[in-house]
């Protein structure tokens, strides 16, 4: 079985806690997680990927668990995220990667692929819909803004730090147990889960990344269309998240394709490992 190494990296401005895997000299994909994530969302995907040759990286992104944590709002605009990969990129030595990413992970992935397509050899997005598309799903459809409103609760200042933080972190905790299929996240997994959060700065930061929105929709502006490979992979059964987002994300790409897996969640990447895997295999290697 393949290794993986840990490491620190240099990019933008920030140092990120990476894990890397497989040869030196493979294709790179990097993994991007979302919220309450870290790298060890990716644990179902990054042996995989390294014994078929791939070069994986796997950041805990900017504020998140060993990484650094810029303080304020500012510094996580989507602007910035996406730079945090093109640095990962540059550091690699490669002129472009695979990018796969769940949930705010995917986010970043969108908005890389729509400003920078030359960095961007395929885009895999999973249970996340483009950026722009967000804000029209929310003023068009009642039940996804009630399907979204913890975004508008994680705007106030301290509250929701207080709220998830509480009695060691329980709530986030039973959160992800309440939205995926029963048994995704062991007893084990959520003691990770929960060293994680509990990392000084990291509930906060984790949650900057939402209430940098804002001025990430301008960072967006009128730059929406996708032009490279890409493959939206979607767990039928998310309780956050319509199929019709994934749907209208389509329209913007020019080379895109979807699959919608049922029996899953927004977890599908560690409910359904293998169909996924098998997903990413197939589209990377054709």
């Amino acid at each position: 079985m393949e290794a993986i190494h840990f490491q620190y990296v240099k990019t933008n401005g920030v140092r990120l806690h990476t894990v890397t895997a497989g040869p030196e000299d493979g294709k790179l994909v990097i993994l991007l997680h979302g919220f309450p994530d870290f790298w060890f969302g990716w644990r179902k995907q990054i042996l995989v990927l390294a014994a078929a040759g791939y070069k994986v990286v796997v950041p805990d992104q900017r504020g998140y668990h060993l990484s650094e944590k810029p303080t304020g709002v500012r510094p996580y605009r989507l602007n910035q995220l996406k730079d945090d990969v093109i640095g990962l990129i540059q550091h690699f030595k490669r002129d472009g990667a695979t990018v796969i990413g769940h949930d705010w992970g995917g986010a970043v992935g969108w908005h890389l692929a729509s400003t920078c397509p030359h960095v961007v050899k395929h885009l895999i997005v999973i249970n996340i819909p483009h950026p722009a598309v967000m804000p029209k799903g929310l003023a068009a459809n009642p039940i996804q803004w009630l399907r979204s409103a913890y975004m508008f609760f994680f705007q106030l200042p301290q509250f929701p730090e207080q709220t998830l933080g509480n009695k060691n972190f329980t709530r986030l905790a039973q959160a992800l147990q309440r939205t995926s299929r029963h048994g995704t996240f062991s007893t084990d997994e959520l003691v990770k889960y929960k060293i994680a959060w509990k990392q000084p700065g990291a509930l906060t930061s984790m949650l900057n990344w939402y209430r940098a929105i804002p001025r990430s929709m301008t960072d967006i502006g009128k730059v929406h269309s996708v032009d490279v490979p890409t493959k939206i992979i979607w767990g039928v059964g998310d309780v956050f998240l319509s199929k019709r987002l994934a749907k209208k994300s389509l329209q913007l790409t020019k080379m895109g394709s979807g699959v919608w897996i049922g029996e899953a969640t927004h977890w599908v990447h560690q409910e359904q490992p293998s169909l996924v895997n098998e997903q990413i295999l197939k589209f990377i290697q054709s």
